[in-house]
């Protein structure tokens, strides 16, 4: 079966609303590993606005399944990387006046910084994923660069306005995971997926896991952090 991770990111912005400790994020993990998800995704982004550092090392302490750290590739965010040690990292592109994460990361344009992060992390025997469009110069780039994972965007389908441009967004998601796993990369897929869009993506053959954020959050304001996960969970089986 397809895994899920759950980016638990949004728990931290409702507590950045008003300030204080709640709601808390590794609390909110916790729920989320009993509801039997595979993987916690954090982002540390540069600017702190919702997860803090405090947080990553409380996850650390507590996730004994596996921390997904996602991050840019800033020299003191790789530095808390290699301290901390989650499982794996994902590299993603940042920009400071974003909702969200906005596209893939260009790995062949940042190849050179991108390489040296991925080797430093190696030293340091933590796995790296690669966020990237579905896109085949993408791929082979993030191989040469020594990614073992990426994780494809899946931004364009979730956010397709008409069936037909749904399904062709579908289909280049799933011949870039086929070609991925063709030349030895694990593949992960992930963004704006929800409780509507996630079986078609659930179902490409090959896809080890997908990772969800702020439809899981949402929803869980609504019936609690373990029964989202659990939803989700079923409609991925």
């Amino acid at each position: 079966m397809t895994k899920l991770g759950v980016n638990i990111d949004h728990v931290a912005t409702v507590r950045e609303a008003r300030g204080g400790a709640n709601p808390d994020p590794v609390e909110a993990a916790m729920d989320c590993i009993g509801a039997g998800c595979d993987s916690i995704v954090c982002h540390l982004r540069e600017d702190r606005r919702h997860i803090k550092d405090d947080d990553v090392w409380r996850l650390r302490e507590a996730v004994k399944t596996v921390l997904n750290l996602e991050m840019s590739i800033a020299k003191d965010i790789v530095e808390i990387a290699c301290k901390v040690r989650p499982e794996q990292t994902t590299l993603v592109p940042e920009k400071r006046r974003e909702l969200t994460t906005e596209g893939g990361l260009d790995v062949v344009k940042y190849f050179g910084k991108i390489a040296r992060v991925i080797e430093k992390f190696n030293e340091k025997k933590i796995e790296t994923s690669l966020f990237i469009d579905p896109s085949r110069v993408q791929i082979d780039a993030s191989k040469k660069a020594g990614a073992s994972i990426i994780e494809l965007h899946t931004g364009e389908y979730a956010d397709a306005r008409t069936n037909s441009a749904r399904l062709k967004e579908l289909d280049k998601i799933k011949r870039s995971a086929e070609y991925a796993i063709s030349i030895g990369l694990e593949v992960n897929a992930g963004h704006g997926l929800n409780y509507a869009n996630v079986r078609d993506v659930a179902m490409i053959k090959g896809i080890n896991e997908l990772n969800i954020g702020h439809s899981i959050v949402a929803r869980a304001i609504i019936v609690g952090m373990r029964q989202a996960v659990e939803e989700m969970i079923g409609l991925i089986k």
